[in-house]
């Protein structure tokens, strides 16, 4: 006889629907936002060709459909055609800083602010942050450019349209489902991080293990059965298991060896291993976290009451889950 679970997938949706995904009214004020500042951008760029700025791209989570509702920034890649060395410091921002400024006079210069490697705009009322980022571009028909890695300060070659092309595939393939599973597991994540300080699982990484998932068959309409799949494959692979995807080329051109104990690689180039920061440590933090998530769910699964059902979904999903 099946035993039905305490918690089920509308548990788990509602508690998306309330406490995980960003509210979709809040998503919709965003992108006009961000629209209105790229469509005043365009103009001035078309006002002024030997600006230096090619073009720019909504990008990130909120491009993607999978922000979560704590999140309070909104990523814009900025296209740039640059004399300089191709290096994100304090001179490229304050470069870019001075012709978001003559772009957007209607602001004060303080709120648009230069970064280490990005320049800031801030939207006090609104309670948003536009991290504007440059992509170094040469005039690539795909829209490729080269990113400055965050941590390493390495060039990474990315292209914004083909990164959304692939989320959209996946999205279109299993519509709602896939970047709702992507929000869930990413809130996991985030609460791991809220616990352990060292624990590590940047959201990019998240959404190609997902995307992994899906493209070999899992579905994601089941939201509990989806979560179950993500941490069984983690805890069964120990996360050594390389991923990587032919969207965008084949797999001859990904490197024969790396060291690195994590490998998920990057849909638009196969040379950018997404998890290469990744230590061993990094990686048993990630496992661990996972098995003790799948333990849970296990327990949940058969537990005798909601409330016992409850407190091990909490383990997963956090304390404001009330099942």
């Amino acid at each position: 006889m099946t035993i039905a679970p305490r918690i089920a997938h509308s548990d788990i949706r509602h508690f998306a629907e309330d406490r995980v995904n960003l509210p979709a009214d809040i998503a919709k004020e965003r992108r006009q936002k961000v629209n209105e500042l790229r469509e005043r951008l365009a103009k001035w760029m078309k006002d002024h060709p030997e600006c230096g700025i090619a073009k720019s791209y909504l990008s990130g989570s909120l491009a993607k459909g999978t922000a979560l509702k704590t999140s309070s920034d909104v990523d814009v890649a900025l296209y740039i055609n640059y004399d300089g060395e191709k290096k994100a410091d304090r001179r490229l921002a304050d470069w870019i800083a001075e012709r978001l400024r003559k772009a957007y006079p209607q602001m004060k210069p303080e709120q648009i602010e230069p970064q280490e490697y990005s320049v800031k705009i801030k939207y006090r009322e609104a309670g948003i942050d536009v991290d504007i980022v440059p992509v170094f571009y040469e005039g690539d028909p795909q829209d490729k450019g080269w990113l400055v890695s965050k941590k390493s300060g390495r060039l990474m070659l990315t292209s914004i349209p083909m990164h959304l092309a692939f989320t959209r595939k996946r999205k279109d393939a299993q519509p709602q489902h896939f970047a709702q599973v992507v929000r869930l597991a990413k809130w996991w994540a985030t609460e791991q991080k809220g616990a352990d300080a060292n624990f590590r699982f940047k959201s990019f990484m998240v959404e190609l293990i997902c995307a992994h998932l899906a493209d070999n068959g899992q579905s994601m309409a089941d939201y509990r059965v989806a979560l179950e799949a993500f941490f069984n494959y983690i805890v069964k692979t120990g996360l050594k298991t390389r991923i990587a995807f032919k969207d965008h080329y084949p797999a001859s051109e990904l490197p024969a060896t790396l060291p690195d104990p994590i490998q998920i690689f990057d849909p638009v180039n196969p040379k950018n291993n997404v998890a290469s920061q990744y230590t061993e440590n990094n990686r048993r933090l990630i496992v661990t976290a996972a098995q003790d998530a799948l333990d849970a769910l296990n327990e949940a699964h058969t537990a005798a009451t909601k409330g016992h059902a409850v407190q091990m979904w909490q383990v997963v999903l956090g304390s404001s889950f009330r099942g």
